[in-house]
Formats: structure tokens, C-alpha cells, sequence
């Protein structure tokens, strides 16, 4: 499908079901395949991708549908992104970025914040960035009596140079509470530094970000009320709401790995004329057989526990906030930590054997296999992924559920 057929697509009336939304992302996705080795290597900033997933309507695909979204479920929203991402590694990622984001406002703010919010940027169709980055220094806020000021450096800023809002957070300066704001993306008291140059993952817009003087009513501040936080367990899913993001982009980004080694075998991979039981063709090469099999069946299983992770965590997302239990975090957390691990692991076994199986040629800089271990390898050191294995051990041998922290 050429990229013109899709926009006459998106121009037609949207999808109504969850099927019907994955197969627009896999329309989204065939586009950016396209040239995602093209502008990869030229690591251009993604304002036409972000204007993409905006024309397709991914954008709002949470939102809800009396402001014009398509009030979808997490359990779709997981599976769009992994669609995504076979096309593109970054847009993926930046799209589940996204998600968490908006999904902010229903973590941590007041029923009043949240209408606001939902309104706002989905009426608008507008896209999230965030500056938040816990292994940074916090961002020092200033209590001015009605107002917020926020200032700063943080690293990391994924995704907020090609966004309408980004998601600040940082301590308040006597009370070292931490406190959330969205803010719009564009205004002078965000700098950006352009300095993300990395090896995969590099579009994703992920470089440092300078913020001085930004002002934020209280009222804006996140579940606040009187300047008091109105804590609850709800507030903790954010972690594993993003770490469950992060397992479906890799899966995507090992799915289409996987299919560009099927794609390079079958119709140019030749066999090994020297094994003194020559085949015809590579397709019939007992080892590439096995390998293919292997991975397959690998790939299947990651996908599975990932989708039976989204599931159990779309269920708590979209429940009472009130209704969430310690238990029921600490579960699901476990599950997303079993899910991570396994598609971290084949998916850089896939980036790594699919040169096996397709042969020296396929090393050539055209071919283009390299993308996939470089996304996946790039962005799953984003935490130590031994930290998730002591989860799971941790809750296998001695039935201890994790604490909530920045990281789990």
C-alpha cells in the first residue's frame, strides 16, 4: 500500500472496533517501513511521523469518544503499539510514550483534572512528550503562592520536541514533594539540546532538555487538592503501564526482524554447496529450518505472555481507581517483569541469528538487518533487565511482590 492509499484511508470514516484499530496501525506501520532505514541513518527530528500517527487517529485512540477519541482500551492500545513499531522501532516507542502520558491525568489527577486533560488533548489531537527521568537530579520547583515554577535539566525529554504537551515533574523546594504538571511544549522556558545521537532507537527524540521558569498554576498541579496530594494505589501503575510499553514495541521491532530474515531466505539466501547433501534451496536447509523453527516458536511464546500481561493490566486500568489493591499492583507488576525479560531476550537473540540464517550478504549496509538489534539494544538498557528476573524469582521462591518504585 502506497503511502497516498493510506491517507485516502485515514480520510475515510475511523475503525469502530480493537480489530479494526490494529489493522489501521498496520496501515501506519507498512508507511514507515517504507524508509525507516532511510530516516534512521539520516536522524531527522519525526515531525511528519508524529503528523502520521495523527492523520491515522492513534493519537487519540484512548481518548474518549464525546471529545473525538476512540475511547479504546489499554489492551488495544498495547497491541497498536507493537504494530507500530514493525514499521518503525522509534514511532512506536514514541506513540506508547504518548499513551502513558495522556494516560497521566487518570495515574494522578483530581476527576476535575482529568476531565480537563482528556478534553483538551483530544479534542485538539494533540501528541505528549515527557521530562521525566528519575536517575536525573529533580527538577527544583518554587512555591509562588498560586503558582508553580519549575527549572532544571533532565537528560532525557523522550519524545517532547516533536509534542503539543509535555509532562514535567519535579520536587517542590521546602517540602521535597514531588509533583506533576502538563505543560505546553512549546514556549520559551523548554530548551531543547539536540544532542540524542545514539545507536538505535534514534528517532525517538530522546536528548536533554533545559526547563527555566516555567510557570504552573497549583490548580494544574496533579491530584492535588489544597496543595495536598490525594494519594492512592492507582497512582503506582505507571511503571508498570510503561514497562508493559516497552515489551510491546520490542516485540514489534523482533516480529519485524524476524519477518525481514523470512523475507531475505526465501528469495535470496542461497544454500551451502559443500554439506554433502546438497539442497536446492536455502529453504531447505535442515539449519536454517531449525533456526527459524526455534525463534518462531520463541517469538510465540514472548506474545503470549505479553498479551496475557496486557490483558490483566487493561482490566486495572480502566477499573474503579479506588478499587485497586497493593496485591493486585504487585501481581500484575510481576507478570509485566516476566514479559520484559523473555522479549528482551529472544528479540536480541532474533537480531542476532537472523544474519545466520541469512547469510554474509545480508550484512550489506542496504539490506539494512542491523535496525533491529540496534533498537532493541538501545533502548532495553533503559533498566537493568537482572532487576526484573529478581522480581520474578523473588515472587517465585519466596512469594514477596514488589514495592512500588521508579522502576517497578
Amino acid at each position: 500500500m502506497t503511502a497516498n492509499e493510506t491517507q485516502r484511508n485515514f480520510n475515510e470514516a475511523r475503525p469502530t472496533t480493537a480489530a479494526g484499530w490494529i489493522e489501521r496501525a498496520s496501515e501506519v506501520a507498512a508507511v514507515l517501513a517504507e524508509d525507516a532505514l532511510e530516516r534512521d541513518r539520516a536522524n531527522r527530528t519525526p515531525y511528519v511521523e508524529v503528523g502520521l500517527l495523527k492523520d491515522a487517529g492513534l493519537v487519540t485512540l484512548l481518548g474518549p469518544r464525546e471529545h473525538g477519541g476512540a475511547g479504546e482500551s489499554w489492551e488495544t492500545a498495547y497491541r497498536v503499539i507493537r504494530e507500530v513499531a514493525k514499521g518503525d522501532g522509534s514511532i512506536g516507542q514514541l506513540l506508547g510514550y504518548h499513551y502513558l502520558w495522556a494516560w497521566a491525568a487518570r495515574l494522578v489527577g483530581t476527576p476535575e483534572q482529568i476531565a480537563a486533560v482528556e478534553e483538551l488533548y483530544t479534542a485538539n489531537n494533540y501528541f505528549f512528550g515527557g521530562a521525566v527521568n528519575p536517575r536525573d537530579d529533580d527538577l527544583v520547583i518554587a512555591d509562588e503562592g498560586d503558582t508553580l515554577v519549575f527549572r532544571g535539566k533532565k537528560s532525557f525529554s523522550t519524545g517532547s520536541k516533536v509534542s503539543d504537551l509535555t509532562v514535567l515533574e519535579g520536587v517542590l523546594e521546602d517540602s521535597r514533594k514531588h509533583v506533576f504538571a502538563i505543560v505546553p511544549s512549546a514556549q520559551d522556558g523548554i530548551v531543547y539540546g539536540d544532542d540524542w545521537d545514539n545507536l538505535g532507537q534514534r528517532l525517538t527524540e530522546s536528548g536533554s532538555v533545559v526547563v527555566d521558569d516555567v510557570r504552573v498554576p497549583w490548580a494544574s498541579a496533579a491530584g492535588y487538592v489544597d496543595k495536598e496530594f490525594q494519594s492512592l494505589t492507582y497512582n503506582t501503575l505507571n511503571v508498570p503501564v510503561i514497562q508493559l510499553v516497552f515489551a510491546n514495541f520490542y516485540l514489534g521491532i523482533a516480529q519485524a526482524a524476524l519477518q525481514a530474515g523470512v523475507s531475505y531466505t526465501t528469495q535470496r539466501t542461497r544454500p551451502w554447496p559443500y554439506g554433502g547433501d546438497n539442497k536446492d534451496a536455502a529453504t531447505e536447509e535442515f539449519y536454517i529450518l531449525d533456526a527459524f523453527g526455534d525463534l518462531q516458536a520463541k517469538l510465540w511464546a514472548a506474545e503470549a505472555l505479553i498479551d496475557k500481561a496486557g490483558s490483566e493490566i487493561s482490566q486495572l486500568l480502566h477499573a474503579e481507581r479506588e478499587s485497586l489493591t497493593e496485591e493486585q499492583r504487585g501481581r500484575v507488576a510481576v507478570l509485566i517483569a516476566a514479559a520484559k525479560q523473555r522479549i528482551i531476550d529472544t528479540g536480541l537473540e532474533i537480531g542476532t541469528r537472523v544474519f545466520e540464517v541469512t547469510g554474509a550478504r545480508a550484512t550489506a549496509s542496504s539490506v539494512g538487518l542491523d535496525i533491529y538489534w540496534r533498537n532493541l539494544r538501545t533502548h532495553s538498557l533503559h533498566d537493568p533487565v537482572a532487576y526484573k528476573r529478581v522480581e520474578v524469582g523473588r515472587y517465585a521462591l519466596l512469594g514477596e511482590l514488589p514495592e512500588p518504585t521508579w522502576y517497578t
